[in-house]
C-alpha cells in the first residue's frame, strides 16, 4: 500500500462481466484489502449474460433455476460470497465497496456505507429511505419482492437498492443491486409471479434516473464526501486478472 495514502481509494472503471467473474472479482478485492495489498475500493459493474445470484447461505431455490434460459441464452446461477436471498441481474447496476476501519455493529456499519447511495441518489432527484421489517422475508426467494430494514426504497415504497455485506477479519465487502430497467417478463419467467412487486418504478415521482454514467458520477461524488476519499482510477491489470481467474475456478 506504499503508493496509497489511507484516504486514497481505488476506483475501478465500470465493467460488464459474467456472474461468476463479478463475484470472483469482489471476493479477490476483499482478500487483497484484508492482506493490506490493496487500499479501499469502489467499483460498479453490470452482468452479462443475465444471472441469478444466490445468497451465500441460501440452501433452497426452485429446481428449474438450474437450467433456465432467456432468449435462447442460459441464465447464470451463481452464489455470492455475501448473504441474503436471490437477486435477478438484468437491467441493473451493481456497486461494490471494499474497506475497513469502521467501528460499530453490523447494521451501523451497513448504514454508514449506504450513506453515499442515499446522498448520491438524492442529488439525482430520488429520495431514498430504509424499508421496514417484513414478516415473510425468508419465505420469498425474490430479494426485491420484500423490502426490509436493510433495503433502500423510494418515497412510493419501491425497493430500488438491495445490498449485502461480508466481513473477513477487519475487512468489509458490501455490494448491492440498483434496479434501473427491470425486465418484468423475465422476472415472471424466473419467479413465476403474476406480478413482480418491488421492481417496477412506474409510480415513482419523479421518475428515477436510468443514465448509468450519470448515476456513477453522482455516486462517486457522494463517495468523496461520505468516505472522505480521493478516488484514483485504476483498471485491473493482467496480473490481477490472472489472480482473479484462480478465485473464479475454486
Amino acid at each position: 500500500m506504499n503508493k496509497w495514502r489511507m484516504n486514497k481509494w481505488r476506483l475501478i472503471p465500470l465493467m460488464e462481466a459474467s456472474g461468476s467473474l463479478n463475484m470472483a472479482i469482489d471476493e479477490w478485492l476483499l482478500d487483497q484489502h484484508r492482506l493490506a495489498h490493496m487500499p479501499s475500493v469502489l467499483r460498479f459493474y453490470t452482468w452479462r449474460p443475465s444471472a441469478i445470484s444466490l445468497g451465500y447461505h441460501q440452501s433452497r431455490w426452485p429446481d428449474h433455476w438450474n437450467h433456465l434460459t432467456w432468449n435462447g441464452q442460459p441464465i447464470d446461477l451463481v452464489r455470492r460470497p455475501s448473504g441474503g436471498r436471490a437477486v435477478l441481474h438484468d437491467g441493473d447496476l451493481t456497486y461494490a465497496v471494499i474497506t475497513s476501519g469502521l467501528n460499530g455493529r453490523r447494521m451501523e456499519v451497513y448504514r454508514t456505507l449506504c450513506q453515499f447511495l442515499i446522498e448520491g441518489w438524492r442529488s439525482l432527484g430520488t429520495a431514498l429511505h430504509y424499508g421496514t421489517k417484513e414478516r415473510d422475508y425468508h419465505r420469498n426467494p425474490n430479494c426485491f419482492a420484500t423490502p426490509t430494514v436493510a433495503d433502500l426504497i423510494t418515497e412510493s415504497g419501491i425497493k430500488l437498492i438491495g445490498s449485502a455485506q461480508l466481513r473477513r477479519q477487519h475487512a468489509i465487502l458490501q455490494h448491492g443491486s440498483m434496479q434501473l430497467q427491470p425486465n418484468l417478463d423475465l422476472y415472471h419467467h424466473v419467479f413465476g409471479l403474476p406480478s413482480s412487486p418491488g421492481i417496477s418504478h412506474e409510480l415513482t415521482e419523479p421518475p428515477i434516473c436510468r443514465d448509468i454514467p450519470k448515476i456513477i458520477d453522482a455516486l462517486i461524488e457522494a463517495g468523496r464526501s461520505c468516505f472522505s476519499a480521493e478516488f484514483c482510477v485504476e483498471p485491473l491489470d493482467s496480473d490481477e486478472w490472472d489472480a482473479i481467474s484462480l478465485y473464479r475456478n475454486r
